[in-house]
């Protein structure tokens, strides 16, 4: 069975201190509650080491938000996979709409990270998702379509069903627009379906997929409901614990 999931993407925010303080809140929190999904939070790289000492990894998962596309070498600059797992974190989120846009992210950059993770023991948080125009075109399957095969289709079997995949319309990052409960079942389920395709039923019905576009506590819970949505990958509001445990709640 798959798992459900609610993972924070904290961006470029908070110093050390207020990221500490952010990750007891959270690991506090959960303490009182009989989270009905796994809870992960990913932060920048100068917090990793110190959030790992403070927090229950059997309640809270830890990840990055990225990481080198090389094991070692002349990167300045550059967070490999062995130095994000050496940390204790255990997650890392690959191909955010953002690292794409500002970035240049290619699908084969992207290969190379999700390879690395995955050797290193990390769990990838892989996104895919279209821009506005390419909605608005009708290309959002097409696009989806294309992210997922140029990245991962290389994989084996057993490596793929390592993944957790994290569906972003880009269009309703920041916004304040949310794909309705309908458009992200329908992507969801044709997500499913492309994996099942390569890699046959059994993979495509235990791989969790995450929605990540605006969810937050209030509209969460019609999203979830979604047989094809399997949690969230939370931005602005993972970064006050109250409004991010409302979205555990959820379920």
């Amino acid at each position: 069975m798959r798992k459900n999931i609610v993972a924070g993407n904290w961006k470029m925010n908070t110093t050390l201190p207020e990221g500490l303080q952010l990750a007891k809140e959270v690991n506090d929190a959960l303490k009182g509650v009989d989270a009905k999904c796994d809870v992960i939070i990913c932060v920048p790289f100068t917090h990793l080491a110190s959030i790992n000492g403070v927090i229950d990894k059997n309640r809270l998962g830890l990840g990055a938000e990225n990481c080198a596309d090389h094991v070692s070498g002349a990167y300045t600059g550059e967070v490999s996979a062995p130095m994000v797992a050496s940390t204790g974190a255990t997650y890392v989120i690959l191909g955010h709409s953002e690292r794409r846009q500002y970035y240049g992210e290619t699908s084969e950059t992207l290969k190379e990270k999700v390879k690395l993770a995955l050797a290193n023991g990390l769990t990838p948080i892989f996104c895919i998702g279209e821009v506005l125009e390419e909605r608005e075109a009708g290309k959002h399957f097409e696009v989806v379509k294309t992210q997922i095969e140029d990245a991962l289709f290389d994989l084996s079997a057993e490596d793929f069903s390592k993944l957790i995949l994290a569906y972003e319309p880009v269009w309703a990052i920041g916004t304040g627009k949310t794909a309705t409960d309908d458009q992200a079942q329908e992507i969801h389920a044709y997500i499913r379906s492309v994996i099942e395709g390569k890699y046959g039923k059994e993979v495509a019905e235990n791989t969790s997929i995450l929605y990540g576009g605006s969810c937050k506590p209030s509209n969460a819970k019609a999203l979830f409901a979604k047989p094809d949505v399997d949690g969230g990958l939370i931005g602005g509001a993972a970064l006050k614990a109250d409004s991010f445990m409302g979205i555990v709640e959820a379920f």
